[in-house]
């Protein structure tokens, strides 16, 4: 790990070398790092996988096979902001695959219980629009949705 800068830690039951290939898989910009395998002082067997670095985005991340003693949860999220539509199907569904499971409002939880939020360009000024009658009806879509529809999104925006 390099000096300075941020880097989002994830605890993993025994599963982060998995979770950053998967990753590693979904976003475009994204490497995988070195990896710490645990020795003769580790609990366990020696060799097995103990943290493995990543980065998606220019994010960094450690994935720490630390054990079931922590589980995620939807206190803590990554928000995806997309381009267009085609990017938020594709990383809905990928996120989703292998045992994910939708929620509301673009969220979603991955197959290792970590929850992202998929966000269509352009959301946010629907939804916060000054003009509370629009800025409701784009709300009052995005609520009824799991996957965000962003051409929805506007209609109901437009009042059509």
């Amino acid at each position: 790990m390099d000096a300075g800068g941020l880097t989002t830690c994830l605890w993993f039951d025994g599963r982060a070398e998995e979770a950053a290939n998967h990753y590693v898989s979904i976003f475009k910009d994204s490497r995988l790092g070195g990896v710490m395998r645990t020795t003769a002082a580790h609990d366990g067997a020696a060799g097995a996988v103990l943290t493995v670095e990543f980065e998606i985005n220019g994010q960094k991340f450690l994935g720490l096979n630390g054990g079931p003693r922590f589980t995620f949860n939807e206190s803590v999220s990554f928000m995806i902001h997309c381009a267009d539509q085609d990017e938020v199907d594709h990383y809905w569904y990928r996120l989703l695959e292998g045992g994910g499971e939708e929620s509301q409002c673009g969220w979603l939880k991955d197959k290792f219980g970590v929850s992202w939020q998929v966000i269509p360009a352009g959301m946010y000024e629907l939804v916060g629009d000054p003009d509370p009658e629009k800025a409701e009806r784009a709300t009052r879509a995005m609520f009824s949705m799991r996957k965000l529809d962003i051409a929805e999104l506007r209609r109901a925006h437009a009042g059509t």
